[in-house]
């Protein structure tokens, strides 16, 4: 499984510096606030697309229609949450694919 691109690649981190996308390098706080600002965004629209994709597949994955349906105890032990919360999420999924969206990618300010 290789990672989840982001809405841009960095560039690999040289091992003998511990840098967080260069931030650390740039002096000006004005150019600072806004290379800070693009990064947050991109994590923010990446953990948003995640969640998405992570709650249709929750759904899917406890439909009663499955004959090897997960329970949401059984779900949430996968996923490290409780019985509720993977009831939650995958309450989220069936109303993302009642709406219509089956691919967050295809589906940028509906979810």
């Amino acid at each position: 499984m290789s990672p989840v691109p982001l809405l841009f690649e960095p560039g690999a981190a040289e091992p003998d510096q511990a840098r967080f996308f260069g931030l650390d390098e740039i002096a000006d706080p004005a150019e600072l606030l806004q290379r800070a600002t693009e990064l947050a965004d991109a994590f923010r629209a990446a953990t948003e697309r995640a969640a998405a994709y992570q709650a249709l597949a929750a759904h899917e994955l406890t439909d009663p229609r499955r004959f090897d349906r997960l329970t949401f105890a059984e779900l949430g032990e996968r996923i490290g949450l409780s019985a509720a919360a993977a009831e939650t999420l995958a309450e989220r999924g069936q109303r993302l694919t009642a709406n219509g969206i089956t691919d967050p990618r295809r589906s940028a300010g509906r979810l």
